[in-house]
This record gives structure tokens, sequence and C-alpha cells, in this order.
């Protein structure tokens, strides 16, 4: 039993890096910048239905996080062991990647706008800035590849996966750690 109080009165090094973060004020002017699209967003009820996974009954957003995570994973693990002739598919998963991450950023947005705690914004905020430098990374890392820039992709996309390890933890944190993910009415309370 000492152990856990132990735990709880010195956290890990990511629990406490995240609580920092979740108290960080500097996050709020991005959140400020954040909350008017997303309010936006899900201004129609229908649209606000669809985009937080209300008629699968719970968020969509964690869901399609998948498909672009693996995609450049996919891409990631083919650039650090496929060698030469690897390259067109690898190319392809990151372009995927790309493509599908578009609706996951919508539907990232979609849950942004349900958030009502203060360090729930401030983390879904970081967790959004670490999503754009990802995706950032990944459509130029496509860019240089179209161009037979197969350094530089590969590099690009290394940082895109840094980026994005990033992103993915805060989304998880939000989702296991904060449970603040939408869900339908009739598992709110069970």
């Amino acid at each position: 039993m000492s152990h856990l109080s132990t735990r709880e009165d010195n956290p890990d090094v990511l629990v406490r890096l995240t609580q920092q973060l979740e108290g960080d004020a500097s996050l709020d002017s991005l959140a400020e910048v954040i909350r008017p699209l997303a309010d936006r967003l899900v201004a129609d009820p229908e649209r606000r239905r669809l985009l937080q996974g209300e008629w699968l009954g719970h968020a969509l957003h964690p869901l399609l996080t998948d498909l672009p995570i693996g995609f450049w994973t996919s891409a990631n693990v083919l650039d650090l062991v496929g060698g030469r002739a690897a390259r067109p598919a690898a190319r392809r998963l990151v372009g995927l990647g790309v493509a599908c991450a578009v609706p996951t950023a919508i539907t990232g947005l979609a849950e942004f706008a349900a958030l009502q705690v203060t360090r729930d914004r401030r983390t879904a905020s970081a967790h959004a800035l670490g999503n754009v430098v990802a995706l950032t990374c990944y459509t130029a890392s496509w860019v240089a590849r179209r161009r037979e820039r197969w350094t530089a992709g590969v590099l690009l996309g290394l940082a895109g996966a840094s980026a994005a390890t990033v992103g993915g933890y805060l989304g998880g944190h939000l989702a296991a750690g904060r449970r603040v993910s939408t869900r339908h009415p009739a598992f709110r309370n069970g």
C-alpha cells in the first residue's frame, strides 16, 4: 500500500510532464483559436452527431486515428527495412496517411467542441498542435518522395512519427486518462 502512496506523491516523469502541460496557461491562446472553429463545425446538430460518433455509440475520432498512424508506421518500417524496392509502396502509404489524416482531424475538432474543462482544452490543443506538426512533416515527406528526394522523405517521415507519437500520447491521455471523449447518452452513466 505504501508503494501506491509513494507513486501518487512522486509520479513518473511522463505523468509530471502531462500535469505541467495541463496547467500551462500559455496553451489557452491556442485553445481560443481552435474553439470557435470547433463550435462552428458542430453548430448543425446532425453534423455534430455524425462527427462526434453518436451513431457509433462513442467518439469516432479515436477509431479514425488508426488509419493515418497505421499507414505512416508501415511507411516508416518500409523505409527502414524495405530497401529501394519498397520506396514506391512507402510513398503511397505516406500519401494514404495524409489523406486519412484530414477526416481524422475534422472529427478531432468536433471532439474539441465538447470539452468543458480548461486543462482538457489545453491538452487537446497540444494534441492538435503535435498532430499538425506530424501532418506537415508527412505531407512534406510525400512531396520529397514524389520528387525522388528519398533521404529527405525518410527523415521527414521519421520527424512526423516523433510528432505523431507525442500527439498520440496526449490523445490517449484525453481518452483514457481524462475520459473526455464523447459517447452515446446510453453509455454515460454505467
